[in-house]
């Protein structure tokens, strides 16, 4: 039986990793802060990604990079609902990156199909405001607030600590009305973790998927795989790492990948499951092409 996850006004086939495009609209994101600020660009990018193959888009007017400066609800609003506007007449998926419950409410009321909230529904009267909607919800765990949360994270045992608040916030939505078949957990990576810290989370991702389904994992461009690279390289400059890290995601269990480099992600799962096929063929018939 096909897996479904319920959002808004689709219903999106989870049989496959979903590649959920990143859309910012802030002049301060760390990897490509200012390219689409106006709607015209925003729309180009939009395009774009939809025709490199995304699946749904996550439309962001508020950086939570560490280190990040708070913006207000009304300059948020300011940068997302032109773009969310003009959006939701292509009737494609949407998700609105944000952790502000007016903003919730607004991008909702616009007909967006996923909220994508760092802070898992946690701010005053999100958890109402998702429930009294259609759409699906993304909780994903974080220690402390942007401005701080790298200063010096600390955990007893971070896939433990992870885990339990997952279920621990998927617990609360339930309880205010939300349905299993529309929460998507997110681990959180970068989001007060240490590098060690990410690659314990990452490298037990079988176990989280499994206990966690389903799951988003965003590594895109993170600095968690510019600490493998030559430090000369920028953010920008981290995309094969990062679909190389997408695609160790999928094969982990991961149900949506949210990425920057849109095109080389759905190409590389392309290959992976044409090539994992024809493996899996060749072994039952006894054949091994690659030694």
């Amino acid at each position: 039986m096909s897996r479904l996850l319920q959002a808004g006004r689709f219903q999106l086939t989870l049989d496959r990793p979903l590649v959920m495009g990143i859309l910012n609209l802030t002049p301060d994101s760390f990897s490509d802060g200012g390219r689409h600020a106006s709607l015209e660009a925003a729309l180009a990018h939009a395009r774009r990604m939809l025709d490199d193959g995304a699946d749904l888009l996550d439309v962001g007017g508020e950086s939570t990079r560490p280190g990040a400066v708070r913006v207000t609800v009304e300059e948020e609003l300011a940068r997302v609902l032109p773009v969310l506007r003009e959006l939701a007449r292509w009737n494609v998926p949407l998700s609105i990156d944000t952790c502000k419950t007016e903003v919730m409410r607004a991008a909702l009321e616009l007909g967006v199909d996923l909220v994508n909230d760092i802070a898992a529904l946690e701010a005053p009267g999100a958890l109402e405001t998702v429930a009294a909607s259609g759409a699906a919800v993304c909780l994903m765990h974080k220690q402390g607030e942007p401005q701080t949360m790298q200063a010096a994270p600390h955990y007893d045992d971070v896939f433990e600590t992870v885990c339990a608040y997952l279920a621990q916030r998927r617990e609360s939505a339930r309880a205010a009305g939300i349905a299993d078949a529309r929460i998507v957990l997110d681990p959180g990576f970068g989001f007060g973790k240490t590098f060690e810290h990410n690659l314990a989370l990452f490298r037990r991702l079988p176990e989280l998927a499994a206990r966690c389904a389903p799951v988003l994992v965003g590594v895109s461009r993170k600095s968690m795989l510019g600490r493998l690279l030559p430090a000369s390289r920028s953010a920008a400059e981290r995309d094969a790492a990062s679909v190389a890290a997408a695609l160790l995601a999928a094969q982990a269990g991961a149900s949506i990948l949210r990425v920057h480099a849109v095109r080389d992600t759905v190409d590389a799962q392309k290959v992976w499951h044409a090539l994992a096929a024809a493996t899996e063929a060749d072994s039952a018939h006894g054949e091994f092409p690659y030694g």
